[in-house]
């Protein structure tokens, strides 16, 4: 078993800010890329910075060149049997991965358009995880062999195609962290936002109560919180039915989620 590698985030990341620290994480995630600077500037902004400053996330970014061997550097070649585009070697990955864990006990992510498609509830049972490694791949995608002998999960945030998987990482990241406690200053909001109650979110208003000719519901200045509750579910209801009707046909609809649809013509 290769031991720990000792080399640390790549240089050109002074401004990853989650990387170094000795304090104990509740949850670590290693990300090895060909151009990490992508992500590095959104982990020091916002909920990924709040989710470091409480101390509940470490973010650590790794560029897969440092793991080559010759002095090209060369983390690519030509695909076998030929065609266009270029693959990743499996050498830099495998050695990549081997020194960022030694024990084999983290969960290798790779991202690509043919893994298993990226929800709220996925988000959230990865959030569980103490030790995620992302692979991002780039050109055609990774030689099989990483995805046979290493990659333990495959994620994709939808049927379409980047450039390659910084991107990806960092929406995978984003929706990760925002959900541990502690990461957001109100926990419960993570949890009653689009596709956390398995419906889409329901309209919001703030002050003032009348603008552009159009006035805020009654009901949300009536002070009556039961009311305003099913007020909000019925509008949910109601906005996903019309926007992503896909998603109530994964759900056991009672008579009163009928009826409200009957109303409202949908």
């Amino acid at each position: 078993m290769l031991k720990a590698d000792s080399r640390q985030p790549t240089a050109i990341l002074p401004i990853a800010i989650f990387a170094g620290s000795r304090k104990q994480r509740k949850m670590k995630i290693d990300v090895i890329a060909l151009f990490p600077e992508i992500i590095a500037p959104a982990l020091k902004t916002g909920i990924l910075k709040r989710a470091h400053d409480a101390n509940i996330l470490a973010v650590n970014l790794y560029n897969l060149r440092d793991w080559t061997t010759d002095k090209h550097k060369s983390v690519d070649d030509y695909p076998y049997g030929g065609g266009a585009g270029m693959i990743l070697k499996p050498e830099p990955i495998f050695a990549a991965v081997k020194a960022l864990n030694p024990e084999e006990t983290a969960n290798v992510v790779y991202l690509t358009p043919q893994g298993i498609p990226l929800t709220q509830g996925f988000a959230e049972s990865l959030s569980l995880e103490s030790h995620l490694i992302l692979l991002c791949g780039r050109y055609k995608g990774v030689d099989e062999r990483v995805r046979e002998k290493i990659v333990t999960t495959e994620v994709s945030i939808g049927d379409y195609v980047l450039s390659g998987g910084e991107i990806a990482a960092l929406v995978l990241i984003d929706a990760i962290g925002r959900v541990l406690p502690g990461a957001l200053g109100d926990y419960e909001s993570a949890h009653i936002d689009s596709f956390s109650q398995e419906l889409l979110d329901h309209p919001h208003y703030t002050r003032p109560a009348e603008f552009a000719e159009r006035h805020v519901p009654e009901v949300l200045l009536s002070g009556h919180h039961e009311n305003i509750e099913k007020w909000r579910y019925a509008e949910a209801l109601k906005r996903t039915a019309k926007h992503r009707p896909d998603l109530l046909q994964r759900l056991e609809l009672s008579e009163e989620d009928i009826a409200i649809l009957k109303e409202a013509g949908l």
